[in-house]
């Protein structure tokens, strides 16, 4: 079945590649075989006032943030963007708009004025740092006679080269293939004919691109069936740990934060680490000590960004439960970046899209990272913030300042909600002493003529186990 499954995925690959390249401009993928070196063009379209409403197809999800960013930073991150696929961006420019316009998005004097920068400077892709309807983007790319990508569909062309597990490959298949589905009207016109055929499948009538839409709707329902096998696969390895009482921390943060450099410092990994966006997509988890005796799991996720397409927050949801359930959730952020407080609410949208709520009980820590790249005026204002949130780590991953006591930190987080007990022990229950010592952590050990006590401190779930053997309760004397 898996292999059927897997051919029909490269056969519809196969076959969406020759469709997307064709004579047509009427299309929005990029070819595998055209994205390195492709000529790029780079647009971020803003407007001079806050709109007072938005139409479909505007980033209204990302609305709240966009004003904690200044235009010039957006074009930039467009830009990371881009270089992140090895595309060569010929130029960037910033697009000052007095309004929307619904069928174009930009006003199409302003278009045909960047036609003549496509023209002679041979540009083949052009980015438009927002989100368009599957109308907008064709009315663009008519009237500049080149191919269009948003936003949107440059993420998940980047998650679509960083995926290299079954899983993510999946994942990032589902979301492209959901994409993709609502612009095949606009993207395939060349397919809009007639063919015969028989029986109930391609009936007389039915036109390529129906059935290139019933195609993917097909491959989206067995992918659906493969990701809800690899939800349940994570369930139980979650319950496993559970019963092994190891707690579970998740690294999360805005792309390129610093969370694969920290995780691989505590874990002395070997994960892709790079200045570069979406670096990591794959989650990776490892074992670490973080006192004599007591480990913990660590999960390095995937990066977020601002206006994350809904389509990968949906497929990835399997990968993201780790981070639901985790017992502590690591929030790293790049505090010498100078959008840190902006890429901060866009990790917290996110985060209460999952029904992550911050609060007195949250149990999400910051970890401001990078700080080796402060100036000595800008660290002291940063130590001072710091002083005054209280709960905050500062560290730097690549020159391990702070990363020593960040770990008797960390201990110290997932020890919230514990008790101290004395607990005392005949010498003749060495089995009973010895089961403590291992769902426990001794602290101390007074070992008197009759007896021994254990100072232990005892998490809820240690707590919780306790409390159902009353033999054990019994011997509590503190």
């Amino acid at each position: 079945m898996t292999k059927r499954i897997d051919t029909e995925a490269r056969e519809f690959r196969k076959k969406k590649i020759t469709l997307d390249w064709g004579e047509s401009h009427d299309n929005h993928e990029i070819s595998p075989d055209h994205v390195a070196g492709a000529n790029v063009l780079v647009l971020h379209p803003h407007l001079k006032t806050k709109p007072a409403g938005l139409f479909a197809g505007t980033p209204a999800s990302g609305a709240a943030t966009s004003a904690l960013r200044s235009p010039e930073a957006r074009l930039e991150e467009a830009v990371s963007l881009c270089q992140a696929l090895d595309l060569n961006v010929r130029h960037s420019l910033l697009l000052q708009l007095t309004r929307l316009v619904p069928a174009t998005y930009v006003g199409r004097g302003k278009l045909l004025e960047l036609a003549d920068i496509i023209s002679s400077e041979n540009i083949e892709l052009v980015i438009m740092d927002c989100e368009l309807t599957p109308g907008q983007q064709r009315n663009i790319e008519r009237l500049l006679k080149v191919k269009v990508i948003d936003r949107t569909g440059l993420i998940l062309e980047i998650f679509g080269e960083r995926a290299k597990t079954k899983e993510g490959v999946l994942q990032v298949e589902m979301a492209h293939l959901t994409y993709q589905k609502s612009r095949l009207v606009r993207s395939w016109t060349h397919l809009e004919r007639q063919r015969g055929g028989f029986g109930f499948m391609g009936g007389p009538g039915e036109s390529q691109i129906e059935s290139d839409r019933r195609m993917i709707s097909d491959r989206i329902t067995r992918i659906a069936r493969q990701l809800a096998n690899v939800s349940r696969t994570r369930a139980l390895h979650r319950s496993g740990r559970k019963r092994n009482e190891f707690p579970v921390v998740a690294l999360v943060g805005y792309t390129n934060a610093g969370k694969s450099t920290l995780f691989n410092y505590l874990t002395k990994a070997d994960v892709m680490a790079e200045d570069l966006l979406f670096a990591t997509l794959d989650p990776t988890m490892r074992e670490i000590e973080i006192s004599k005796g007591k480990k913990a799991i660590l999960s390095d996720t995937v990066g977020f960004i601002s206006q994350l397409p809904t389509q990968l927050v949906a497929a990835f949801k399997a990968t993201l439960e780790e981070v639901v359930e985790a017992d502590l959730i690591l929030h790293v952020r790049d505090i010498s970046h100078p959008d840190s407080e902006a890429q901060r609410e866009d990790v917290m949208t996110i985060l209460r899209s999952l029904g992550i709520e911050e609060g007195p009980d949250c149990n999400i820590h910051e970890v401001w990272s990078k700080i080796d790249l402060l100036d000595d005026q800008r660290r002291a204002v940063t130590e001072n913030l710091a002083a005054l949130k209280g709960d905050v780590s500062l560290l730097s991953a690549v020159t391990g300042e702070g990363c020593d006591g960040f770990r008797l930190k960390l201990n110290e987080l997932l020890a919230k909600g514990v008790k101290i007990l004395k607990v005392t022990y005949g010498h003749d229950q060495g089995a009973e002493m010895a089961w403590m010592y291992k769902h426990g952590e001794v602290i101390d050990r007074d070992d008197r003529e009759t007896e021994t006590v254990l100072t232990v401190r005892a998490d809820g779930k240690l707590l919780g186990r306790m409390e159902k053997d009353a033999d054990l309760i019994g011997r509590i004397v503190e």
